[in-house]
Parts: C-alpha cells; sequence; structure tokens
C-alpha cells in the first residue's frame, strides 16, 4: 500500500491534490491542510482545558503541569502559523487568474449594457469608445496581475506592509483607475471624431473648470494614501501603533481594524467614495464627451471624510503599558510577599496587539523580570484562553531572579516593550 501512495504522490493523480491534499503545493491543498491543522489544535486545547491528555508525570504538579501544556500548545500553534501562511502564499499565487477573469468578466458586462442601452439610441461612438477604454484597462490589469502574480496581482499595490489590503490605497487605486478610464474614453472618442468642430469639444472636455472636482479629489485621495503610510511607518517606528503581519490580505481588510472589528473611520471612508465614484460613473455615461464633473458639494463630501479617516489613523493605537503588578493568590492561600517561584500578575492594557490573538502570537510575549526573560505560559479556557490577556498576564518568578528590587517589563508579540515597573522580591 505505502508503494502505490508513493507511486500516486510522484504522478500527481487525483488523491494528492485532491479534496484532502495537504501538502501546500496547490492552493486547495494548502487551505485544506490549514484547516486541518486549525481543527486539531482546536481540539487539543479544549482536551488540556478539560484537564485531559496531562502525563502523569507532570500531573501532580499545577505550575509543572501549566508549562507542559503551554509548550505542547506552542508547538502545535506553530505548525498552524506554518500551513497559515503556505495558504496565503496560495492565495496569492492565484489570485491574478480571478483578477484576470473578473476584468473580463467587467467588460462583458459593459458589452451587454451598452447593447441593451443602444436598443433605441443605437450604437454611437461614444459607446465604442467606452469598450475599447475598458478594454485597455484590463488588458493593463492583466499584465500587472501577470508581472505580480507572487505578490497577489493586481492586489500587489494595495497591499500594505503588514500582508492587509490598505484603504486608503485601495481608494486612491479606484479613483485613479476611473479617472484614467474617463480620459481614455475622450481619447478613443478623438480618435473617431472627424469633424473640426467635434474634436474642438471633446478637447474642450478636458479643461480643467469641467473636472475641477473629480481633479481636486483625485489629488487628496493619493495624498491621503501616501500620508497615512508615512504616519503609520513613524508611529509603529516610534512604538506608539503595533502591527502584526496577517497571513493573507481579506476584503474585510477595507472596513476592519487589524484584529477584524468594524473601524467607523474605514468604513465612511470606504462609503462616501463609493458612492461619490458611482456618480462620476452616471455622469460619465451621460456625458462622455467630457470629464465627469463631480459637484463642489459631493466633493467637499469626499473631503471631510478624507480628513476624519486620517484623523482616525492618527488616533489609533497606543503604547502598551504596566499599570501594576501584584502577587498572584490562590483561594485559601495565606498573603505575604513575592517570593521566587509565586505567580504574579501584571495588570496594564495593550499587551496583546489587534491581529494577534492567535496563539502562535501570544505565545511569543515575554515578561522581562530583572536580568531573566519569562515567556508567557498560554492557559486554555474552552475556545480560548485565560493567560495572557489584553490587561492581564500572569507568570511565574523564576529561581534565577535575585532578591531585591527588580524591573518588570512586557514585550508584546509585536515587540513593543512597556514601562519598567519595580517590585520587591524576597527570599
Amino acid at each position: 500500500m505505502s508503494g502505490v501512495a508513493v507511486q500516486e504522490a510522484r504522478h500527481g493523480g487525483a488523491g494528492v491534490h485532491g479534496g484532502g491534499c495537504t501538502c501546500g503545493d496547490c492552493p486547495h491543498g494548502a487551505r485544506e491542510g490549514h484547516r486541518r491543522a486549525v481543527a486539531d489544535f482546536a481540539l487539543r486545547r479544549d482536551e488540556f482545558a478539560a484537564g485531559q491528555g496531562l502525563p502523569a508525570a507532570v500531573a501532580h504538579s499545577a505550575s509543572a503541569s501549566r508549562q507542559w501544556v503551554s509548550e505542547e500548545l506552542t508547538q502545535s500553534a506553530g505548525l498552524v502559523a506554518e500551513r497559515g501562511r503556505a495558504e496565503g502564499g496560495a492565495w496569492l499565487a492565484g489570485l491574478w487568474r480571478r483578477t484576470a477573469g473578473a476584468a473580463l468578466a467587467a467588460v462583458v458586462v459593459l458589452l451587454l449594457v451598452q447593447a441593451l442601452t443602444a436598443v433605441g439610441g443605437g450604437w454611437t461612438p461614444a459607446r465604442t469608445a467606452g469598450l475599447a477604454a475598458a478594454l485597455v484597462v484590463a488588458g493593463a490589469l492583466t499584465a500587472a496581475s501577470w508581472f505580480h502574480r507572487a505578490r497577489g496581482g493586481a492586489l500587489a499595490p494595495v497591499i500594505g506592509e503588514d500582508n492587509r489590503l490598505s484603504t486608503s490605497r485601495a481608494v486612491a487605486v479606484a479613483w485613479v483607475l476611473f479617472v484614467a478610464y474617463a480620459v481614455l474614453v475622450l481619447v478613443g472618442q478623438l480618435a473617431l471624431a472627424s469633424a473640426p468642430g467635434d474634436r474642438d469639444a471633446l478637447i474642450s472636455g478636458l479643461e480643467l473648470r469641467r473636472g475641477a472636482g473629480v481633479v481636486t479629489v483625485l489629488a487628496v485621495v493619493c495624498g491621503i494614501a501616501v500620508l497615512v503610510r508615512r504616519v503609520v511607518g513613524l508611529r509603529v517606528l516610534g512604538q506608539r501603533l503595533q502591527k502584526v503581519r496577517a497571513d493573507r490580505p481579506r476584503a474585510a481588510d477595507l472596513l476592519t481594524d487589524d484584529a477584524g472589528r468594524g473601524t467607523f473611520a474605514d468604513i465612511q471612508y470606504v462609503v462616501i467614495n463609493g458612492v461619490a465614484l458611482l456618480f462620476g460613473a452616471v455622469r460619465l455615461a451621460r456625458r462622455p464627451e467630457q470629464l465627469p464633473d463631480l459637484p463642489w458639494g459631493l466633493a467637499v463630501v469626499v473631503l471631510v471624510s478624507a480628513a476624519t479617516y486620517l484623523a482616525g489613523k492618527y488616533a489609533e493605537g497606543g503604547r502598551p503599558v504596566v499599570l501594576s503588578v501584584v502577587r498572584a493568590r490562590e483561594a485559601g492561600a495565606l498573603d505575604g510577599p513575592i517570593r521566587t517561584g509565586d505567580d504574579i500578575e501584571i495588570r496594564g492594557a495593550g499587551f496583546v496587539p489587534p491581529g494577534a490573538q492567535s496563539a502562535d502570537r501570544l505565545s511569543r510575549m515575554v515578561v522581562r523580570i530583572g536580568a531573566v526573560n519569562v515567556h508567557v505560559p498560554l492557559v486554555p479556557v474552552a475556545g480560548g484562553f485565560s493567560n495572557p490577556t489584553d490587561t492581564l498576564l500572569t507568570v511565574p518568578v523564576p529561581a534565577d531572579v535575585e532578591p531585591g528590587r527588580v524591573e518588570v517589563q512586557v514585550v508584546t508579540a509585536a515587540g513593543v516593550e512597556t514601562n519598567r515597573c519595580v517590585v520587591d522580591v524576597t527570599e
């Protein structure tokens, strides 16, 4: 049987890259492998949370069993993270084909809409120019997708350094494509026009007074995209913002923060710009002989939305902080000072960065107690972990810690260090 399996693997049979493939060499196999790894990890975590699966050698000691469970979950979480990265890479590698298909489908839809609307008024040069412009844009997107196929195809320019879709870049790219399409429509009509008066009218359609609103909005959203990248980069380097890399981009990134929660600043920015783009598309369809004349009222609404989005980027995040460190006391235990071997509770805020709720990220958290680095143990409960949390960490004080006044500091999964809190450790 093993010889048959090896033979099938060498020849790439249906059993290798089918629904149960976990090799990571194809998108479906990487996705299935990640799904199975996540399911196995969740089952193992819940078993440990229920007190099952502990070896007899550590079951007698609460601290030993906690450390053993944490190590086992950390290793399992590493496998889940590895499978997740493999799935993300396979998803990005296959995205350019879907991008090319979507661009072609958009051209077909435009052709059908033009054919239906031409029933009463007939086919016009503007319709030909619009279809030709759509083919040019679709071809450019397809070519860009192929050249950047390893980085997500046409989505490569809107994927941020944290491997998430950037809202500001996506909005800017949408406006750039729309304005480019509108100019190409005018270029196509100019190429088809024969009368001098028609050519002069088309050239005058490019005058600034016709498209001042669109040009202003384009300049602002492009500037916002560049400025937001600068702001986020400086805040990360200054440890005022914690960023954790995602396994792969998701469409929800446009409307949510790194933790997957919807944010008002992002949602309103996407919605208002989407409405403005829809209005511009209708104006272009009605008056294809000039740039869409976006009314100044709507342009100002877009500018207010952009200012709100930028203010939200300045306001988000914050540096993690340690507020206090106390000795952890179990029920019935006596009160006393902190001694080596005791557990301490570190209370504060911002210990778990957005997007770092997975076990492999939580296992990277470290507490410095004096000169000793203590990895924060994972304490499983049904469906998650009770330690670490965003506001509370529990770690043991190792025997290597020298008695006396020592400093306690937390290093988060994003590599950001908190302030130092001084505690007294007795023998």
